[in-house]
């Protein structure tokens, strides 16, 4: 890998995240779940075997958010000659989260992107027809639609830094840098003025698709298949951290960057959500009960390379960062080869 890890995970000064590390230089020792802060990590795991008396992971932590959060402002104001060296860790994706929840067309220049060209392509209507069209739609889907979210599988997640292995099915493989979320309190029902409440941290998320495996010829009335295009193992690398809620002043707000092969792909604010965060949390939670330790990705802003045409090929790089929360650089591998 060409990026040092410690050099691109730093978070903003004060600020601290919670992730999972491995030591670099012992690679047979277990996993541990850390606070870093400003360079360090606070090794949590004699913490956890004083509170609950067996190992803890960082799913543990939000799974009991309410009890931890105090605990850890507390040993941030305290850091001791223990605190070990970021430099001398592996990061590895922050948690495995109880639930992954998926939202998808949430970006409205990414969507009127996609529905201007298909109207150009297939109906002939005329570039500036097709947007304004286009954006008709979007208006009238934020104000009486309703979110397009589904599930992904725990097993497709890898760590920040991680090589993302490009496999054998399919050859439209595309990045998806979201800003994802991990629920801290249970929710069912919850109205969009209390979501923010139930959030427990932002992290980072690319939810790799594969395009052409997303329609399938044989099922063509049933829609799409998110399970084929979305699941490979190594398709969703998290993290470097999550970072607290209350550091996240307006989640709303952020700046997502995708460079790919050195080229920014993906540069949108989190402003050009269709549905913004409480609107998610409240429909999840209106369908299904939200746990802590769940995970949200709240959709893809535009820049896909389904929009360039250019697709991930075994050797490329992307590096990916949201504001105040850190950075991604995932090496693309061949399945093959491997």
């Amino acid at each position: 890998m060409s990026h040092s890890e410690a050099s691109i995970s730093l978070l903003p000064n004060g600020v601290y995240g919670l992730g999972t590390f491995k030591s670099k230089n012992q690679p047979l020792s277990k996993s541990f779940p850390g606070l870093m802060l400003n360079g360090k990590v606070a090794d949590l795991s004699n913490l956890g075997r004083a509170i609950n008396g067996g190992d803890l992971s960082t799913f543990d932590i939000f799974a009991n958010w309410s009890e931890w959060e105090a605990k850890l402002e507390k040993l941030s104001q305290v850091e001791t000659a223990s605190w070990l060296e970021l430099a001398d860790l592996k990061v590895q994706a922050p948690l495995i989260p109880g639930e992954v929840f998926q939202s998808g067309a949430n970006y409205k220049r990414h969507v009127v992107e996609l529905i201007a060209a298909e109207k150009q392509s297939v109906h002939g209507a005329t570039p500036e027809e097709a947007r304004a069209d286009a954006e008709k739609m979007m208006a009238a889907r934020a104000a009486n639609g309703t979110p397009y979210v589904f599930l992904g599988t725990r097993r497709s997640i890898c760590g920040p830094f991680d090589e993302v292995v490009i496999p054998k099915r399919g050859d439209q493989h595309d990045w998806e840098l979201e800003l994802a979320l991990v629920i801290g309190k249970f929710g069912r029902f919850v109205e969009e003025k209390n979501a923010l409440s139930i959030v427990a941290g932002y992290t980072i998320a690319n939810d790799i698709s594969t395009r052409d495996q997303l329609y399938r010829p044989d099922l063509k009335a049933i829609g799409t298949d998110w399970f084929t295009s979305k699941n490979a193992p190594t398709f969703l690398p998290l993290g470097p951290y999550v970072v607290p809620a209350k550091f996240v002043a307006n989640p709303g707000d952020l700046n997502i960057n995708l460079v790919h092969n050195s080229i920014v792909r993906q540069n949108e604010s989190t402003s050009d959500m269709i549905f913004n965060i409480p609107r998610l949390i409240s429909y999840i939670s209106g369908i299904t009960e939200l746990h802590p330790g769940d995970l949200i990705l709240t959709g893809s802003p535009a820049g896909n390379g389904a929009n360039f045409n250019v697709f991930l090929k075994p050797g490329d790089q992307m590096t990916g960062s949201i504001t105040g929360l850190g950075h991604q650089h995932n090496d693309c591998v061949d399945e093959k080869a491997r």
